[in-house]
């Protein structure tokens, strides 16, 4: 017989809570297998639970999820889809990255990347935060020009930014915080910046017109598809990066590994998204009743699958809360798993490479100077500022 999924004492969504998410979410995972929250959201945390459901989208769909609202301001697609709707979507994507277009996408972030650390090198002396001045800057540069977007005033990728992640949980006081700023200049830019015809001709995006006159996607979802990718592969990929830089601080013995065997930039990149992952959760329902131990998730039930949680388990991972960029991770949830798995990963990898490569061949180490400040969002999590002192070599 199942026992009750019992009710979590706590709101892990306050502000407080989001300032200190890790210790929360940890917590959380450690309280029971899954846990009903106040308002009958199940979340789970650990390891074993979070893999399987991420695999098994016909008993966790993509369809619905906590607090999701289908008239939110924020563009969907491939998000709230299941096969086969997703299935034909993603194939699109996949088509548009081909050998050619990943080249000249790895043209733009490599140029862009040398460009940026040579400018922190000329004025070195004095710290930085790595966040808006390296990382977001970097990949808010990048990442547009990769797609084909027009120029224009790109300052309102940080507004897209809050407005997407403030959606995607509660309706509580950090939600009221963010939906307070006026978002009309950033849903007009975002409106011009995804029409097909300022579009760079052979850019991604103009792929993505090209298969709606193939008749492979409609034309609203081609533009649709361009402002997702947008939104899905800027801000988990720049505080990633952010929290590397951070790790690299911290652990300087593990920088010294990636200085000496340049190789490892990818692993590095991949460790520090499991050591502090960028999203707390995923959300889906339920479809069927699923068992989680002893207990039972209704069918029907919104449920949340803890990204971060899981990957700080100790029941899966040796020494959880320390960053080794030598660890195996073949299992880390930050990209998610199944066909659900984060499509921008390519992507991702490509920036990282960028501007990870440029920053080894030329920085000796990294000081921080400062505290830390947490990014005030409820599902998103990470860094807004990490105060930095680069030494450059020589």
């Amino acid at each position: 017989m199942s026992r009750e999924i019992p009710e979590y004492p706590l709101d892990i969504f306050t502000h407080d809570a989001v300032r200190n998410a890790n210790a929360i979410d940890d917590a959380l995972r450690e309280f029971s297998p899954a846990v009903r929250l106040a308002d009958g959201t199940v979340m789970i945390g650990r390891h074993e639970h979070v893999a399987a459901g991420l695999m098994d989208w016909k008993s966790f769909s993509s369809t619905s999820r906590p607090w999701h609202d289908p008239t939110s301001l924020r563009p969907e697609i491939l998000l709230t889809d299941d096969p086969p709707a997703h299935t034909r979507v993603r194939r699109v994507i996949g088509d548009a990255l081909s050998p050619r277009t990943l080249d000249a996408m790895r043209g733009i972030f490599t140029a862009g990347a040398e460009k940026l650390v040579a400018e922190l090198k000329s004025d070195s002396e004095k710290p930085i935060d790595a966040v808006t001045e390296v990382t977001r800057k970097f990949v808010y540069d990048v990442f547009p020009d990769s797609l084909g977007l027009p120029h224009g005033n790109r300052d309102h990728m940080t507004g897209f930014s809050n407005m997407v992640w403030a959606t995607m949980g509660p309706e509580n006081e950090l939600f009221r915080e963010a939906m307070a700023e006026d978002f009309g200049p950033v849903l007009q830019w975002l409106d011009e910046v995804g029409e097909r015809d300022g579009l760079e001709p052979d850019g991604f995006g103009m792929l993505l017109f090209k298969a709606a006159d193939e008749g492979k996607i409609t034309a609203a979802e081609a533009k649709l598809l361009l402002l997702t990718i947008l939104s899905a592969g800027t801000d988990t990929t720049y505080i990633t990066m952010a929290n590397a830089l951070r790790a690299w601080a911290e652990y300087p013995e593990e920088f010294e590994k990636v200085k000496a065997d340049p190789k490892l930039v990818r692993n590095a990149f991949d460790e520090s998204l499991r050591w502090d992952s960028p999203s707390r959760m995923a959300g889906r329902i339920t479809t069927v009743d699923v068992p989680i131990d002893d207990m039972v998730v209704p069918a029907g039930t919104r449920v949340g699958l803890m990204f971060a949680a899981a990957n700080r388990d100790p029941r899966f991972w040796d020494d959880p809360l320390t960053y080794k960029v030598g660890r195996d991770l073949k299992h880390s949830l930050g990209f998610g798993y199944g066909v659900h798995a984060c499509v921008g990963r390519t992507l991702a990898y490509m920036e990282a490479d960028a501007l990870f490569g440029a920053l080894v061949r030329e920085i000796d180490s990294i000081e921080l100077v400062g505290a830390v400040e947490p990014w005030m969002t409820t599902v998103g999590h990470g860094p807004a500022k990490v105060p930095v002192k680069l030494h450059f070599k020589g």
